[in-house]
């Protein structure tokens, strides 16, 4: 017989749980009978492509006779209405929001997702899908003619290639956490998150698991009536439920080809994906901005100094505004950047923690800055906004607020070199590497031994996507620290406080047993208290060191020069404090391991260890430069 007090115990609980999912579905509910008072619903709604595909798209606007500009969000992700989750009724706020305000709001879902026909591929969807929904839109006869796009994540990284196309409805954009459309920009060879430095970013491997849908999936009859596709959607979502993974165990998995069949997940788009060198020619062939492309819309960016590829975000933002065609799509620009983490705009509050470090009040009212966007570009409504709009907002953390500049970085930062030195011993936070304003006169390279299969573990970081294998923000490394395969440099204490805020160069002399290998580098701020906190994080493959348009091996102990990709941020470091960087060769798994083979790293389950240096002397001077911004308290 089960006690009593288990019985009350077991009431308990159930209670709280019927209440917990009560209060859920009555918050739906309640904004659905809001939307309903306030909104002309057209639900399921089968748009045509130009090749016959029909996407599915709901429809929410204002009662009124008047016509009415459009926010248009495309997406990979379930909007379903009579779904369960965060997405759905995350949806049906933003449309009651946007309905509120005098705008229509339609989303869509990509071709292949859900309700959408066709077939799905990640990063390569038509081009054409895009501009053939604006023509869709803007012939609509309440639609004022004015079509803003907005989202975050895969939400947002369609628009940039969209963009390129300049459809005359498409009047501006708000893209949030946009790197997954990055291509090519510069000195960043991203291909939508796929590679950093030319090292495979294991985010999408994780990502794919939980989001592509089988290709034996339930699928609706072709021609089914918007009547019928309603109805089904009160108990069909077509939505897969993947059984739970534990990330940080199926990444470890070798062949890096395998991991998806491993677990069971589906491989196709992977499969495809995994062969592909940092600059294939089927990089070019998708949905992906690259920066030979034109540009033609103004744009409101959103960025934040912990997602996965804040430095090209920032790159772009820098490119299309001296480079778009039209002067005014150049002079109309904007950028903030937020102390989060990817997506978590609204997650500030008034003691904001990231990873492990409070940074304070980082709140900021991001739905009057969207809509006065969209209200000046769509309505015409408000010609003040443009005006008090500063260039760049973005959030320094240690100063822990908001700033504003004219440019990025800030007009009145300066780079300042700090070279790495040590007698040879930069092993581990004890060891002795420093960063000193003079270069060493001679050469005592520091060595540490690269064994793939025990890698330095990702901690804390710019990260996303990868379920529980890297929790991302800023945290303490002071034990990551103690690994004798880090090499630690760090200054001395700093005897009045510095801001760094602008883009991060480094440049290392390196040397290897290895044909090929990895090179890691980190920055920290080095508290008083020796707390460690991380803040930007880069790598590089010595093959591609040349370019990304070919491997060169490296030859035994010969010393070559890799500069690596610019990391970015904005920081004080107090008074007191210390500048910090940690040199490596894994960062695992937030990028996938270099086997050091100088095979493919993807199909091979078997790694050479590599003894590498980092050399740091005239003849080669091994440094970091930072942008110090010289006005500060």
């Amino acid at each position: 017989m089960i006690p009593r007090i288990l019985w009350l115990w077991f009431a308990a609980l159930f209670l709280q749980f019927s209440a917990d999912v009560g209060s859920g579905v009555l918050a739906q509910e309640d904004i659905w009978a809001q939307l309903q008072e306030v909104a002309v619903v057209d639900q399921k709604i089968m748009m045509p492509m130009r090749d016959g595909i029909r996407l599915c798209t709901d429809i929410f606007r204002p009662r009124t006779q008047e016509k009415v500009p459009i926010i248009f969000v495309r997406t990979p992700y379930n909007f379903n209405t009579w779904g369960d989750g965060e997405m759905n009724e995350r949806s049906l706020t933003r449309a009651l929001e946007a309905v509120k305000r005098g705008y229509a709001y339609v989303v869509q879902n990509e071709r292949g997702r859900y309700f959408s026909e066709g077939e799905w591929d990640i990063l390569g969807i038509p081009l054409t899908d895009g501009y053939d929904a604006f023509s869709w839109l803007k012939d609509q006869s309440w639609s004022n003619g004015k079509i803003g796009t907005y989202g975050c994540s895969s939400t947002a990284e369609w628009q940039m290639a969209v963009a390129a196309l300049d459809h005359p409805a498409h009047a501006a954009m708000v893209p949030m956490g946009y790197g997954a459309g990055v291509g090519r920009v510069g000195d960043y060879f991203e291909q939508g998150n796929w590679y950093r430095g030319g090292v495979h970013q294991m985010l999408f491997t994780a990502w794919l698991y939980g989001v592509e849908q089988d290709r034996f999936k339930p699928r609706i009859p072709a021609g089914a009536t918007q009547e019928d596709l309603i109805r089904i959607s009160r108990f069909y979502d077509l939505a897969p439920e993947n059984p739970p993974v534990d990330m940080s165990l199926a990444l470890s998995h070798l062949p890096v080809q395998d991991i998806l069949r491993n677990i069971s997940g589906k491989k196709e788009i992977f499969d495809k994906m995994i062969i592909r060198k940092p600059n294939d020619p089927a990089w070019y062939e998708g949905g992906l901005y690259h920066d030979n492309m034109p540009y033609g819309v103004p744009s409101f960016w959103f960025a934040s100094w912990y997602d996965v590829s804040i430095s090209p975000n920032l790159a772009l933002f820098n490119h299309v505004r001296q480079n778009a065609d039209d002067p005014e799509v150049r002079e109309n620009q904007y950028l903030v950047i937020a102390p989060t983490l990817h997506c978590r705009y609204q997650g500030a509050t008034e003691e904001t923690v990231v990873g492990e470090r409070n940074i304070g009040d980082a709140r900021l009212d991001y739905d009057s800055l969207i809509y006065g966007w969209f209200d000046h570009w769509l309505k015409k409504s408000d010609q003040e906004f443009m005006s008090k709009l500063p260039r760049v907002t973005y959030f320094t953390m240690g100063l822990n607020k908001w700033q504003t500049a004219t440019s990025w970085p800030p007009e009145e930062v300066e780079m300042q070199t700090f070279y790495l030195s040590s007698m040879g011993a930069a092993n581990t936070r004890n060891g002795d590497g420093k960063l000193t304003a003079e270069v060493d006169l001679q050469d005592f390279p520091d060595q540490y031994t690269y064994d793939p299969m025990h890698p330095v573990p990702s901690h804390g970081g710019n990260v996303c996507c990868t379920g529980n294998a890297v929790q991302g923000g800023a945290f303490d490394q002071q034990e990551m620290e103690l690994r004798d395969d880090i090499l630690v440099y760090t200054s001395e204490s700093l005897e009045e406080g510095m801001e760094v805020t602008g883009f991060i160069e480094s440049i290392l002399y390196v040397s290897s047993d290895a044909k090929d290998t990895d090179f890691t580098i980190k920055l920290i701020d080095v508290y008083p208290d020796g707390t460690a906190y991380n803040l930007d994080e880069t790598i590089q493959r010595a093959r591609y060191r040349e370019g990304y348009d070919r491997e060169v091996f490296m030859q035994r102990d010969s010393v070559y020069r890799i500069d690596l990709t610019p990391m970015a941020t904005s920081n004080y470091f107090g008074k007191g404090h210390r500048i910090r960087i940690e040199i490596s060769s894994s960062n695992f798994p937030r990028f996938a391991r270099n086997l050091n083979t100088g095979g493919n790293n993807y199909d091979e389950s078997e790694g050479v260890i590599a003894h590498n240096k980092i050399h740091h002397s005239r003849a080669f001077p091994s440094l970091i430069v930072l942008p110090v911004r010289q006005a500060h308290p």
